[in-house]
């Protein structure tokens, strides 16, 4: 199981017209603590960012599935609600989860998140979408 955190780095960077303007960016860790997660986001976008930059905040978040694609720059998080019925107390029960998917627009995150939900056995319903600063995504690699 991946344990996610997002990291938000902060740098200067020069725009089209020559100024100079400070910029945040948000970008998703997979590391098995937030030590690691600040040694692996310093070391993924060293290569990226010339001069000096701090990592601002690292934060744990729950995520249950991702479904990446290559050809998409957004990612977009769902809010999905598994629905279970209690036999005893004859009601619905609704167990909300959240899944990233990676996607340009939001009617393709939609359709994205349908289409890997496709194996899934159990009963569920799309609570929400909604597009997030996140701008990559870095997957553990065992080096």
């Amino acid at each position: 199981m991946h344990n996610w955190f997002e990291c938000k780095v902060k740098y200067e960077k020069t725009v089209e017209e020559g100024k100079v303007v400070s910029v945040g960016e948000s970008y998703l860790v997979d590391a098995l603590s937030f030590t690691e997660a600040e040694d692996r986001i310093i070391t993924e976008m060293k290569p990226f960012i010339s001069g000096e930059f701090t990592v601002a905040n690292i934060r744990r978040v729950k995520i249950n599935e991702m479904f990446p694609n290559e050809n998409a720059d957004k990612w977009y998080r769902c809010k999905v609600n598994f629905v279970s019925l209690d036999e005893e107390k004859g009601l619905e029960k609704r167990t909300a989860v959240a899944m990233y998917v990676q996607a340009s627009d939001l009617k393709t995150a939609c359709d994205s998140l349908i289409e890997g939900m496709k194996g899934s056995l159990a009963d569920y319903e799309i609570a929400a979408i909604s597009e997030t600063p996140i701008m990559d995504v870095f997957l553990y690699s065992a080096e």
